[in-house]
C-alpha cells in the first residue's frame, strides 16, 4: 500500500500555504495547518480532510505543544514546510528607519520560528524516509531592494540556515531546501507593493501545482532554488 504522507504547513489559512495545503489534500495526503486566526482558519479549511492548529510560531511557548500535537494527531511527520513569514510594517522602510523592534519581529517570525519548529520536529522527521523540510524564501533573500532591507535579511538568514541543516544531515535521509515561489497575487504582495500592476502574476494555486510537483522528485540541484530553476526542471 502507497505511504499517505504526513505534511505540516505554517501559514495554511491563505496564499501559498492554503494553496499548497489544498494540493496536497486533493492528492490524498495527511495534512495539517496553522494559522494565527481561529475564525480564518475555520473558513479557509471548510469543505477539505485539512486539519487546522492555531498556532503562531513567533511565539517560542507554542512551538513545543504545536510540535507534539502535530505527531499525536498524525502519528508522524514526513513534510514541513515553512510557509509563514511576516513582511513588516507598511508602508515598507529604508533600512535606516526600520524600527529594531520591529527587525526583531521580523527575525523572530521568519528565523526564529522555523528554527524552533524544525528542532522541534527533527526527531519525527529523522525517522521518515522520505523526511523533509521546505523553508519558502523570496528573491528578496538574494537581491537589495530598496526598502525591503528587513524582511531581506532575516529571508537571507533563513536560506543560510537551510544549507546549514543540509549540511548536517548530509549523511541522513533528510533534505532541507529553500524555495523562491516568485511573485504571487496575494495580500502579502498587494501589502508591500500596493499600487503594482498585478495582471500579470501568478495565482498561488497554480504555484502550488508546480511546486508539490518539483518537490516530489526529491532530486534537488541545489539547496536554495529560485523560482525560473524549480519551473525549468518540470
Amino acid at each position: 500500500m502507497k505511504h499517505k504522507k504526513k505534511i505540516l504547513i505554517t501559514g495554511g489559512s491563505r496564499g501559498l500555504g492554503l494553496a499548497l495545503a489544498k494540493r496536497y489534500d486533493e492528492l490524498g495526503a495527511d495534512v495539517s495547518v496553522t494559522a494565527r486566526d481561529a475564525s480564518q482558519l475555520a473558513s479557509a479549511l471548510e469543505g477539505t480532510n485539512i486539519r487546522g492548529i492555531v498556532s503562531d510560531i513567533s511565539e517560542k511557548r507554542s512551538i513545543y505543544p504545536l510540535a507534539a500535537r502535530v505527531v499525536d494527531d498524525m502519528g508522524g511527520l514526513d513534510i514541513l514546510i515553512n510557509n509563514a513569514g511576516y513582511l513588516g510594517v507598511t508602508p515598507l522602510r529604508l533600512l535606516a528607519d526600520t524600527d529594531c523592534e520591529d527587525l526583531n519581529a521580523l527575525w523572530t517570525t521568519n528565523v526564529l520560528g522555523p528554527f524552533r519548529l524544525i528542532k522541534a520536529l527533527l526527531p519525527t522527521l529523522e525517522k521518515s524516509p522520505e523526511g523533509l523540510v521546505v523553508n519558502i524564501s523570496s528573491d528578496a533573500a538574494v537581491s537589495a531592494y530598496e526598502t525591503w532591507g528587513g524582511y531581506s535579511i532575516s529571508k537571507a538568514a533563513l536560506d543560510h540556515m537551510t544549507r546549514l541543516f543540509q549540511q548536517e544531515h548530509k549523511r541522513t535521509s533528510l533534505k532541507f531546501i529553500a524555495v523562491d515561489p516568485g511573485d504571487m497575487l496575494t495580500d502579502m504582495y498587494r501589502a508591500a507593493i500596493p499600487d503594482a500592476d498585478t495582471s500579470q502574476l501568478r495565482r498561488p494555486e497554480q504555484v502550488a501545482d508546480e511546486l508539490e510537483r518539483f518537490l516530489s522528485q526529491q532530486a534537488f540541484p541545489e539547496i536554495r532554488c529560485g523560482s525560473q530553476q524549480w519551473r525549468e526542471l518540470l
